[in-house]
């Protein structure tokens, strides 16, 4: 039983990290698969009553491996830390099986209290690289959490959290596994975000401007309704758009026309 779990481990971990070449590699140098092996053994210890032996041991791969696991901890199969340092996996965690763990992650409690009190992870969950999943909630099957977020409620299946405190930004479920809990497509630019919030603002006023010239003069003004296009490094310099600078250098032109004009009128009378 052990034996096979282990191979399902490994197997696991080389479906799940292209930078794995060789079962070898994986046993030799996997600190996760190591902190695992020493966790199914400090949790036999410590259901047969040796729990000063079972903490003993997660001492030990704490120490060898940088990762912190409970002995009381329930954990499923093929699961994978991958790098490992500074997880913490607290003692009435539940995870399911086919779980991904980056470095950093921590499935911590919030309270005191002896009974549950950390979080449940269910099958196929992918937890980012720093990020924080804290108290008696449960994570939902398939679900992703981005790096450095902070999860403090029940997640859905199938959805991806990002940001502190944790929000959902995606709702949907792939076959295909994804590293570090979410790839760079699911996360919205803010900028264009940002960009498309003005631009609707600016539609909105304009709109409203045409009601009020059609109120006033029966019709909206040649100038209503066009957005002066802003040339790249305008703004920064401090420079006007070109539709307001066309208008200012006509202004110009004819400014020095009637100059002109005035000087002939003077020199003829």
């Amino acid at each position: 039983m052990l034996f096979k779990s282990l191979q399902e481990d490994i197997a696991s971990i080389r479906q799940r990290d292209p930078a794995a070449h060789s079962w070898l590699e994986v046993v030799l140098c996997y600190p996760g698969l190591h902190a695992i092996v020493l966790h199914r053994l400090s949790r036999w210890c410590w259901h047969r009553g040796f729990r000063v032996l079972g903490r003993f041991i997660s001492h030990v791969a704490k120490i060898f491996t940088g990762i912190e696991i409970h002995p009381a901890a329930t954990i499923g199969p093929r699961f994978f830390i991958d790098h490992g340092t500074g997880v913490v996996i607290g003692e009435t965690a539940v995870i399911g099986a086919d779980v991904t763990l980056y470095h950093g992650v921590t499935l911590g409690g919030t309270s005191l209290h002896k009974g549950k009190r950390h979080p449940t992870l269910e099958d196929g969950v992918i937890v980012g690289s720093g990020a924080q999943v804290l108290g008696p909630i449960t994570v939902g099957k398939g679900a992703r959490i981005g790096a450095n977020a902070v999860v403090l409620t029940d997640v859905p299946p199938g959805v991806t959290m990002v940001g502190i405190p944790a929000r959902m930004v995606m709702r949907r479920q792939e076959g295909e596994f994804c590293a570090y809990g979410l790839s760079q497509d699911d996360l919205p630019d803010p900028v264009a975000r940002a960009i498309d919030s003005v631009r609707g603002q600016v539609s909105a006023l304009l709109e409203r401007v045409q009601e009020l010239e059609t109120e006033l003069h029966g019709h909206p003004t040649e100038a209503c309704g066009r957005i002066p296009r802003m040339i790249p490094g305008e703004a920064a310099r401090g420079e006007m758009p070109e539709a307001d600078h066309a208008a200012g250098s006509a202004k110009g032109r004819n400014a020095l026309e009637n100059q002109d004009k005035d000087t002939e009128d003077a020199k003829q009378s």
